[in-house]
């Protein structure tokens, strides 16, 4: 039941129709008690920034979950934004503080590093492979950082897209081992498949899985299925896994906490979320 004391988040991109998002909060509301509810707003980008700014004049709207195509506009529609939305270079949230300033965040890298820490990955001194440095892949650099790995290796077809992400982590983290340019998967603790690769039947793997260490954590971010051609081939050499779905849940109890809902588990929200089959 929504009512005059129910807080709003909005949940804005384009088009909306593949939101998940409400099928996970609003459940995990309801089952908690919390009066709050995730409405998707659909947004065209011309009509974004000005959108945006008469929102946050609602007096019960707490902040705003933001998706494709307008997370990298939105790092100049707030008025700060944290040190991994700026390694990143996008927010995908946005928190009205009690002062009416707006702050901005990336919590995509966060589900990702959440969730193969849960799984007993020590990220601390780790060394990493990203291969994708588009949005997403740019995130989980950022949170991977933040996270304490001493030496990250960057990978995309677009050398420009590497080599931007590697200027921004050196700023902000210049104790941080950093190199491009190669996609060679040999000698690290963790690998992440941060690109489209397997999305499509006919794709190739993302990475060489004969030169992959049976010791090193095989991570994904592809969601169109649960077992990717790269995770069964890594699971059959004896390596860990992580999901493309465990990012999407492990990220929301950072949202939950950036909002100000408390928190929650992984596994405590795949329970109650009403996801389509």
């Amino acid at each position: 039941m929504i009512t005059g004391t129910t807080r709003l988040i909005a949940h804005i991109g384009f088009p909306t129709d593949s939101f998940r998002a409400p099928m996970i909060y609003n459940p995990w509301f309801d089952s908690r008690g919390i009066d709050a509810v995730v409405v998707p707003m659909g947004v065209r980008a011309q009509d974004y920034p000005a959108t945006l700014c008469q929102l946050f004049t609602l007096t019960n709207l707490a902040g705003a979950l933001i998706t494709m195509p307008h997370k990298i506009t939105t790092m100049d529609l707030v008025d700060e934004v944290t040190t991994t939305a700026r390694v990143a270079g996008a927010c995908n949230a946005v928190l009205r503080r009690p002062d009416g300033s707006l702050l901005g965040d990336m919590f995509d890298g966060a589900g990702f590093v959440r969730g193969v820490q849960r799984k007993g990955v020590a990220l601390t001194g780790a060394r990493v492979l990203v291969s994708g440095n588009g949005g997403v892949g740019c995130a989980i650099a950022a949170s991977l950082a933040a996270a304490g790995v001493a030496e990250l290796a960057l990978y995309d077809v677009s050398a420009a897209s590497s080599h931007a992400l590697a200027v921004r982590l050196a700023e902000h983290y210049p104790d941080l081992a950093i190199e491009t340019g190669s996609n060679d998967p040999a000698g690290f603790d963790l690998i992440v498949n941060a690109s489209p690769l397997g999305m499509q039947a006919s794709d190739p793997l993302p990475f060489d899985v004969s030169r992959i260490d049976p010791e090193t954590f095989v991570g994904e971010v592809v969601m169109k299925e649960t077992m990717t051609p790269l995770l069964k081939a890594a699971q059959a050499k004896g390596c860990g896994i992580q999901v493309g779905t465990d990012m999407l849940f492990e990220q929301i109890p950072a949202y939950l906490e950036f909002f100000g809902f408390g928190t929650a588990t992984a596994d405590e929200l795949r329970k109650v979320a009403r996801l389509p089959e």
